[in-house]
This record gives structure tokens, sequence and C-alpha cells, in this order.
């Protein structure tokens, strides 16, 4: 997906590390997906701050990542 490849240079670009996981090949993370947002849509992102708090993101919407990661 052309999104989830933007998103992953925006990342990788400012250093920050996750972890993929491709719906299309795994039926329990899609399952997850889809009780999380209601539907599925990609990219999707769950940011996991230090003090252990979610925040997530359908789409590449590099305000609310920026926002999320304290990026300016």
């Amino acid at each position: 997906c052309p999104f989830c490849k933007m998103e992953k240079e925006y990342l990788d670009a400012h250093g920050i590390k996750y972890e993929n996981i491709f719906i299309d090949e795994d039926t329990k993370a899609a399952e997850e997906l889809t009780s999380l947002e209601g539907g599925l849509g990609v990219p999707f992102t769950v940011f996991t701050k230090d003090d252990g708090n979610k925040e997530s993101v359908l789409g590449f919407d590099k305000e609310e990542i920026n926002r999320i990661l304290e990026i300016s």
C-alpha cells in the first residue's frame, strides 16, 4: 500500500522503531483491527507511549503522528 510505505519511510526518517503486522497474512491481527476500529483500514498504527498509554491512528496522518510522538 502506498500510504503504508510513506508512513514507514516517515517513521524510519525519525528513527521510530515499529513492528509490521500484515493483516492480509494474519487473520487474528485482522480480527483485532476490526474490533479496534470497527472496520479495516491501513495503515493502522498503535503507538505505545513510555507510560504504557496507547494511541492509534488510522491512515497516514502525519499531523496526528507528530502530535503523538511530539515531533515538531
